[in-house]
């Protein structure tokens, strides 16, 4: 018995968190991720009928995210985000230097894949962060997969680079 394709409204429920924070790993700025993920929804809605359900369902969100970050970087060339140095009021843990802390590790991340090429980035965040396998990613933006292993490769080495001098500016030998 072929697998069933999810409803939309199932899509949408169970992976709006997951869209959210792969935009903003793959470079969508804070303020624009609300329009991105709605971006992506109505790609998701318009195109879900093209969605094979025998395949994994987050490679093929992932291939779709790359396009729509893609389609951002592209329009916020003309933009500036100035990186907010104000934490979010989330007063729930015991200790504030560890929200301080943990919000600069965030920030540093975020400001080091900004310096990677999208297209290694993407492979970057979906391996490395979302756990996606290589043949998965390949699918998904639809490259062959000896090129993946490449963009893989770079994006690791650019990200290292991009922590390390963010480290220098910071003062920190690292």
């Amino acid at each position: 018995m072929p697998a069933s394709r999810p409803s939309f409204e199932q899509i949408y429920e169970e992976h709006f968190t997951y869209i959210w924070h792969l935009l903003r790993r793959l470079g969508v700025w804070e303020r624009d991720l609300e329009d991105s993920a709605h971006d992506l929804f109505v790609v998701v809605y318009r195109h879900l009928d093209r969605y094979d359900p025998a395949r994994p369902l987050r490679p093929w969100l992932a291939g779709i995210a790359y396009r729509v970050a893609s389609d951002f970087r592209r329009r916020a060339l003309h933009r500036r985000q100035a990186l907010d140095d104000k934490i979010e009021a989330t007063d729930e843990r015991p200790l504030a230097d560890a929200v301080v802390a943990e919000h600069e590790a965030r920030e540093l991340v975020y400001r080091a894949l900004e310096q990677v090429d999208l297209d290694q980035r993407a492979v970057f965040v979906l391996h490395d962060i979302e756990g996606l396998t290589m043949p998965e990613i390949a699918a998904a933006l639809e490259v062959g997969l000896n090129t993946c292993y490449s963009r893989l490769r770079l994006a690791r080495e650019a990200f290292e680079k991009a922590v390390r001098r963010s480290r220098l500016r910071q003062g920190e030998a690292g």
